[in-house]
């Protein structure tokens, strides 16, 4: 791994205009982390890394780099661009359990973060690096959200979200499990309790539905729900998925790792809506795909679809499970519970550019303001919440 490492630095063209950190999110400086990483620094390359985005051992395992920082690589153009994820990922994981955070002294303010997901530990680590006493609740009784329950272990290994908490910990932050703010507790009890402000970052869990016949029947379940915890479902042989993005493809490459025979895809259009990578996993773990499919019921024995281009061809697809794989949306319990908290049409909380929710005091970013996106994109929106939040709290004093 370290001579393919070095090799894949040694390749860097150091251009004066990097159009790989253009094409990052977060606007990481490679070409500046491949320089230490050649002079034998990787702690200071780690520390870079960090700074810039605390998922940054994350992201090196997930972020949709074909299309970001690899595939802005000038080397692209007429070559393999710089395995940039795989340098990320050395200097990241090489350098992660030793770090040592600088902390501001203790200002003694508390910031309540619901939500453990991408975004809520993004905005956790740097208030608690600018002296703030933070405190994490999220309903699930481990870290990570989207991270722990809806991407697979072979995608990203949870030991990393395991590694996370410790280092949470360490920084000072407090972790409440199994604690849903909308439930038992709400946020104006928050502010009672002297939290100074508070972030929302709750995701998106509740699943898209289809609105046809036989979305309750025993062998349909949602795409969400299964990546939860696939151990949970017993779902035969044969599979049908309904719909073919992303999560979809997460969800068929798990189910054929499960044990399934057989797991087929269909989408309405021609074109196939996942990552073109991701599709290519998809197919060589052994998944099928089907285009022109247009639902119109679920049975016991398998959805029953239009065929888009002869609208008269109507057919069952036989299955054994129905997977429901077509987006989710943000649920309501913070907006039924919290005066003055507002929701798009969608559901999603309204916030100005900065995170400012219609609440004052409150804040939030990630999915549940912009929807289903990358974990990258949660983390640069977190960031400048951040700052917004500590801002916010500054100028009350």
């Amino acid at each position: 791994m370290g001579i393919h490492v070095l090799d894949e630095a040694n390749r860097c063209l150091r251009c004066k205009d990097p159009m790989c950190r253009k094409g990052c999110p977060v606007n990481t400086a490679i070409p500046e982390m491949i320089e230490e990483l050649k002079k034998n620094d990787v702690d200071k390359a780690g520390g870079m890394l960090f700074e810039n985005n605390p998922l940054s051992l994350i992201c090196s395992f997930i972020c949709d780099h074909e299309s970001q920082c690899e595939g802005h690589c000038r080397l692209g153009t007429n070559t393999n661009p710089v395995h940039i994820s795989s340098i990320e990922n050395y200097i990241s994981d090489a350098y992660f359990d030793k770090m040592k955070c600088q902390c501001a002294p203790p200002n003694g303010k508390m910031v309540a973060v619901i939500g453990a997901g991408p975004a809520g530990i993004t905005i956790s680590f740097i208030l608690a690096k600018l002296g703030y006493s933070v405190t994490i609740f999220d309903a699930k009784d481990k870290i990570g959200g989207v991270l722990q329950y809806g991407i697979p272990e072979f995608r990203l290994p949870k030991t990393i979200l395991a590694r996370y908490r410790k280092k949470l910990l360490e920084l000072g932050v407090r972790i409440r499990p199994n604690a849903t703010i909308g439930g038992a507790l709400e946020i104006d009890e928050l502010f009672r309790d002297g939290y100074k402000s508070v972030f929302a970052g709750t995701g998106v869990w509740r699943p898209k539905k289809l609105g046809v016949k036989g979305e309750t029947l025993g062998n349909v379940h949602f795409a969400i729900d299964y990546l939860a915890n696939p151990q949970a479902f017993e779902l035969g042989e044969h599979a049908a998925i309904i719909g073919n993005g992303n999560a979809a493809m997460d969800v068929a490459r798990t189910m054929l790792r499960n044990g399934l025979q057989k797991v087929t895809l269909y989408g309405r259009g021609a074109e196939i809506a996942a990552n073109p990578h991701e599709v290519a996993y998809a197919k060589l773990d052994g998944a099928e795909f089907v285009t022109h499919r247009q639902i119109v019921e679920i049975t016991e024995e398998g959805p029953i679809f239009q065929d888009t281009l002869n609208p008269d061809k109507i057919e069952l697809a036989p299955a054994d499970a129905t997977i429901i794989a077509i987006s989710q949306g943000p649920k309501n319990k913070l907006t039924s519970t919290t005066k003055g908290l507002k929701s798009s049409d969608k559901g999603l909380l309204i916030t100005d550019e900065k995170g400012k929710t219609t609440t004052e005091g409150v804040f939030a970013a990630g999915d549940v303001v912009n929807g289903a996106k990358s974990v990258v994109a949660a983390v640069a929106n977190a960031k400048i919440v951040a700052q917004e939040m500590h801002l916010y709290m500054s100028e009350k004093d």
